[in-house]
């Protein structure tokens, strides 16, 4: 079945104001970045994004905060965004921050269609309001619902247009799960190679789950913070 799609702008088409989103990467590194700047473009807003990070001010998940087109952000660490600090603090953002684990773990309950779990991260701070809580031997532990999205939008390293996507690196990170937890899941890739290509061992994300898929272009990669030794 060939997934592929011309670029962006035809990969987001259909995703409507209010959706749900995941977005891989780890801070700057993964990220979708032609999907997300096809995004500012369609002015889709409240949004509900999910990914670990927000970006940073000028790029990344920042430029949706910029624009104001996000309501809501799930994330783990979002200390790197001047914007976001600001309209978290004016109640301008609904914000749910969660364990890195636990959002980790949420997503991947998703992708494997458990719809929740029990974890001690938490227990007994503020992340506990409202949740059942229940006791293991010793432990007391939180219960977490799986994380599910309308889409799910990842960026890999190699794709085939039947979807199977290779990941280099670090750059995995929350991609290989989310891309299993959305109903739709978008794929932009660096190198896009014919159906056979892919050695089928270094396949990360089976082509079933994904949906779309469109090689990208000018990628930036850039890094939150750049450390040189003097």
């Amino acid at each position: 079945m060939n997934k592929l799609v011309n670029n962006a702008d035809e990969a987001i088409r259909d995703i409507f104001d209010g959706a749900t989103i995941m977005l891989g990467g780890f801070g700057l590194c993964g990220i979708p970045e032609n999907c997300i700047s096809a995004l500012t473009v369609k002015h889709v807003k409240d949004l509900t994004c999910i990914s670990n990070n927000a970006g940073v001010d000028d790029f990344g998940l920042g430029l949706l905060l910029k624009t104001r087109q996000i309501k809501k952000m799930m994330s783990s660490y979002v200390g790197e965004n001047a914007e976001f600090e600001r309209q978290l603090l004016s109640g301008e953002l609904e914000v749910d921050l969660i364990p890195q684990g636990t959002l980790a773990t949420r997503i991947q309950m998703a992708g494997m269609g458990i719809p929740a779990f029990f974890t001690p991260a938490g227990y007994g701070t503020e992340i506990a309001n409202g949740k059942e809580v229940r006791k293991f031997g010793a432990k007391h532990y939180l219960m977490e619902y799986a994380l599910e999205a309308d889409f799910a939008i990842v960026k890999a390293w190699k794709g085939d247009s039947m979807g199977n996507l290779v990941f280099r690196k670090t750059t995995r990170n929350f991609s290989t799960s989310m891309a299993k937890a959305g109903k739709i899941t978008i794929a932009e890739v660096e190198e896009l190679v014919a159906p056979g290509q892919l050695d089928p061992d270094d396949i990360h994300v089976a082509g079933i789950y994904v949906h779309r898929i469109f090689q990208g272009g000018n990628y930036e990669k850039r890094i939150e913070r750049r450390t040189v030794k003097m």
